[in-house]
């Protein structure tokens, strides 16, 4: 029989998983970007914009890193200082991620082989996870946890969809090609699926959901 110790891992281990390619990606980029070996192949297109994408990375591999441990509830609840002084720190860092990535959507070229759909949807995707953040601290400043836990929980499904993406491009590329309209499409897809299962996370019965449940001294935010 499995131990509340146990069961509270399960998810976050699997976030963290899902966030191994495009933390790892970022990482390597940052490294060439300051003067190191190119491992991954350049991108030109960057070039002009290196500010807004070292905000990204490191916005990016913050949030999404340390953004697990909020997840656990057994490490919350015994740390709840931490707590609150990261969820300060993440809500920084994802206002980074959403910003940076909004600028980086609206000041450099789109990337060869995606379309108009993509653009748009990373400017509303930006936007909305950024509106999920904002939400999220104002409803922690009011006491009202169980709409805090709601917005986080949700700016952080926008955030991850980039692990989710690699997956529904695989599947999506085997099934239906790897044309402009497909690709965006399956990149969609990785949005779609995480917020659903974010939903399904928020509305799930509380005593099924405590691995993500926030205690409400542990939400606050000051």
């Amino acid at each position: 029989m499995s131990t509340p110790r146990a069961r509270s891992w399960p998810v976050p281990l699997a976030l963290v998983a899902l966030r191994t390619i495009p933390v790892t990606a970022g990482v390597l980029r940052l490294v060439q970007l300051t003067g190191g070996p190119a491992v991954i192949p350049a991108d030109d297109r960057y070039a002009d914009v290196v500010f807004p994408l070292v905000l990204h990375i490191v916005g990016a591999t913050t949030y999404a890193l340390v953004g697990v441990l909020q997840l656990v509830s057994r490490f919350r609840r015994r740390h709840l200082t931490w707590h609150r002084r990261a969820g300060q720190v993440l809500a920084v860092a994802g206002l980074l991620v959403a910003l940076s990535a909004l600028w980086l959507t609206l000041a450099h070229d789109p990337k060869p082989g995606t379309g108009d759909l993509l653009y748009v949807l990373r400017l509303v995707f930006g936007s909305a996870m950024a509106g999920c953040l904002v939400l999220g601290v104002a409803a922690a400043r009011r006491r009202d946890i169980a709409a805090h836990r709601a917005w986080m929980i949700r700016a952080y499904a926008i955030a991850v969809a980039a692990g989710t993406q690699a997956f529904t491009e695989g599947i999506g590329g085997a099934l239906f090609g790897t044309g402009v309209v497909a690709g965006d499409l399956a990149k969609a897809a990785g949005w779609l699926v995480n917020m659903a299962l974010a939903e399904w996370v928020i509305r799930r019965p509380a005593r099924s959901a405590t691995s993500l449940a926030p205690t409400r001294t542990a939400g606050a935010v000051r």
